[in-house]
């Protein structure tokens, strides 16, 4: 099982690293398409946009075919799609294979999620699924790297080169070393038509106030976190690696709450821990806009990310509690939920950068995360 969880973790890192890669490029994308940042910024509204859709297939899918087995087969449909944003002509072709990546690219977080659910108790599920998130963490720290860091040296189209290549490499090790499991890694749905079962799924009031919370969570976090990099671009005129490495921060702190997870829990308890993580983040946002020091960035994103996490790791664990006969599709349905309140968040911040500013918009955006903080300390006993 250690090792399946590895091989899950590592396709989790693949996929975190194509969800954060766009960030640090968006000023040079909007140059060299001639388009504005908020434009650009399309193009991860349209992976997220994907990202969730793919959810609403990937959960049913592995809890009557196998988890391990989806995983596996749908991430070399990842690698075509990074391979075609390598080619993109324009922004329009870049955002739809972008979506079409995030289509197959979706499901080791969820399924991965799901896979420890049925195999790991409720007791040590917690700990467990923060170790297992690393995975995506790493990813989406080295995100902002491989986006900056080619970007400058190389130009935007070889992360998606490498993308590629790393969506190619990942599954056919899995394919080898799972595929013995692959039968026995599902088999728990009744079946039936996918968006039926999330449909039963919705019905129960406690899996309705869980994908609420995780919308709002991804809403508020990524519709400011998202244009952080546009923002000290153009405030500070930083390099796009630079920009990548703080950026990255978030990863960091995220990486470190992992390895915190436990003495934090018995300190603060889950609601200790969304009321202080929804209280820091509103503060490492106000700090990052308002400061007239380029350098306290890094070690705000840090925080950011660490904060974010004491809130994202208790909603990971009540969504795998939530449908424990239908893991798979409550988990992807949690996750269709998370990734469409990013989509909504980046879009809607886009709108009102373009309107009000970056400064106005972020801190509003930190804000509105303490206020949820605060409300799932009150509610948690409802999730």
């Amino acid at each position: 099982m250690r090792e399946t969880i590895f091989l899950l973790a590592l396709a989790s890192l693949t996929s975190g690293i194509s969800l954060r890669v766009i960030e640090p490029m968006l000023p040079r994308l909007a140059d060299d398409f001639a388009v504005s940042i908020s434009s650009a910024s399309m193009a991860i509204t349209a992976y997220a946009l994907a990202y969730a859709v793919g959810q609403f297939v990937y959960g049913p899918l592995g809890d009557r075919f196998g988890k391990l087995r989806v995983v596996t087969l749908s991430l070399f449909g990842a690698a075509l799609g990074s391979l075609g944003c390598a080619f993109a002509p324009d922004l329009t072709s870049l955002t739809t294979l972008r979506f079409f990546t995030a289509l197959f690219a979706s499901a080791p977080v969820t399924l991965g999620m799901a896979y420890i659910g049925d195999q790991v108790t409720v007791a040590s599920r917690q700990s467990v699924i923060a170790h297992f998130v690393a995975g995506t963490i790493i990813g989406q720290a080295l995100g902002p790297l491989v986006g900056g860091i080619f970007t400058d040296l190389l130009g935007w189209r070889h992360s998606f080169l490498f993308l590629a290549a790393a969506f190619a490499i990942v599954p056919a090790l899995m394919f080898l070393r799972t595929r013995s499991q692959w039968a026995g890694s599902g088999a728990r749905s009744s079946g039936g038509n996918p968006f039926t079962v999330h449909l039963r799924l919705l019905a129960r009031p406690r899996v309705r106030y869980v994908v609420s919370a995780a919308f709002s969570n991804t809403f508020f976090f990524f519709g400011a976190y998202s244009f952080i990099g546009a923002f000290l671009k153009l405030k500070f005129d930083l390099s796009t690696s630079l920009i990548g490495i703080i950026l990255a921060g978030v990863g960091l702190g995220s990486v470190l709450y992992t390895l915190f997870v436990g003495p934090l829990l018995q300190a603060l308890g889950q609601r200790g821990l969304v009321a202080w993580g929804g209280f820091i983040c509103c503060l490492c946002y106000a700090l990052t806009v308002l400061t007239p020091f380029w350098n306290i960035a890094l070690p705000a994103t840090i925080v950011l990310g660490f904060s974010f996490y004491m809130l994202q790791n208790t909603l990971q664990t009540k969504a795998t509690e939530m449908a424990p006969q239908e893991r798979g599709a409550g988990v992807s349905l949690y996750a269709s939920s998370w990734s469409l309140g990013q989509a909504a968040g980046v879009a809607t911040a886009g709108l009102a950068v373009g309107s009000i500013g970056f400064e106005p918009t972020i801190i509003a955006f930190g804000l509105a995360y303490l206020a949820l903080g605060l409300w799932l300390r009150r509610n948690l006993q409802k999730l």
